[in-house]
């Protein structure tokens, strides 16, 4: 099968390119549009690729209705209405194009998920480069084609989705005209367990749907997104905060500046160390071929002497001929004068 790929901003993503790591800011600029500024221009120290926000109303993704369906009675946002999250935790539209001019400048890419229609909208004309489908909107299948139909590269969440469900959102975006498609394993806990992850779903899901595969991360390290790269993740999402003390709705499970640097740093180190199948000497190694053991005449020996078994012995650098000839090299004949501590070479034998 063709190993597959795309391309957001110019920039290829697949397996045989560097993993690519999108800082989530999500509510963390905690409704202050200088936050939101300062975060995108963090990730772009941090070394992040990407810097993804969300594209919603709280009229756009819920209703404003006491009924107990639209109450949030456990978790972090306990005691809260859905539309009272969403009215907190929301981007507003007004600052949309700061943003994407600030994340230009600073020269971090800037895309977002967006939540209707008129969201889709919006970030057209603001010219973005790629779209996120969240795991909750994976779902919405008329969603999903509206973003197809704009040519760009999207990428699909799967929190929450069984293998069904992320079968009809990849058949959507197809059908949508979607050339370009990644899907991220995801657990849709706030913050979710390492043990949920169950990573080796990933060489699975890139297997089933013939796409580009990647974890969106909501544990609160980073050993579970540097695991997933040795697996075959080329994208990697966490959310990203200035402060996790901050008190913003997502906060409390997102990566600080000197997290988000560290998992750049290691999911690039994690898949330059998984190279290709090697078998042969490496360039850190060649100066310690002294520490191999080889063939050493221990006596001297005369031209035409006949090698006996105490003239040579295998020891410490590795210069000589390998210790598996040995018994090839006792019995022979020297061809020319050896002194005591010289590498065996077959130019020395007769």
């Amino acid at each position: 099968m063709t190993e597959s790929s795309l391309a957001i901003d110019g920039v290829r993503i697949g397996r045989a390119c560097p993993p690519y790591v999108i800082a989530e800011m999500s509510a963390n600029h905690n409704g202050s549009v200088d936050a939101a500024l300062a975060i995108i221009a963090a990730a772009k120290a941090a070394g992040a690729q990407a810097v993804k926000i969300q594209t919603y109303r709280p009229d756009t993704i819920t209703l404003d209705c006491d009924r107990e369906d639209f109450q949030i009675r456990d978790g972090l946002w306990a005691g809260r209405s859905l539309y009272d999250l969403y009215q907190w935790a929301h981007t507003p539209w007004e600052w949309h194009a700061k943003l994407f001019e600030h994340a230009r400048r600073v020269g971090i890419t800037i895309f977002s998920s967006p939540f209707d229609t008129t969201a889709v909208d919006l970030l057209e004309s603001l010219g973005a480069p790629a779209y996120k489908i969240a795991s909750f909107e994976a779902v919405d299948l008329p969603l999903i084609r509206y973003v197809a139909r704009t040519g760009k590269p999207m990428i699909i969440s799967t929190g929450m989705a069984d293998a069904d469900e992320i079968g009809e959102a990849v058949g959507a975006a197809r059908a949508g005209g979607c050339k370009e498609l990644a899907l991220l394993h995801c657990v849709s806990g706030y913050p979710a367990p390492a043990a949920d992850y169950n990573l080796h779903t990933i060489a699975d899901m890139r297997e089933r749907f013939g796409v580009v595969i990647g974890l969106s991360d909501h544990t609160l390290d980073n050993t579970t997104a540097l695991t997933s790269i040795a697996l075959g993740a080329a994208i990697v999402e966490k959310h990203f905060t200035l402060d996790r003390s901050g008190g913003g709705p997502d906060d409390s499970f997102s990566l600080e500046p000197h997290e988000l640097e560290a998992l750049c740093r290691g999911c690039r180190t994690a898949w330059d160390a998984l190279g290709s199948v090697d078998y042969g000497r490496k360039s850190s190694e060649q100066g310690n071929v002294k520490f191999r053991r080889s063939l050493y005449f221990v006596k001297p020996l005369k031209a035409g002497e006949t090698v006996p078994a105490d003239a040579v012995r295998s020891v410490r650098p590795g210069y000589g001929l390998a210790p598996k000839f040995l018994d090839q090299i006792v019995g022979r004949v020297i061809a020319k004068d050896v002194g005591y501590a010289t590498p065996v070479s077959w130019d020395l034998l007769a």
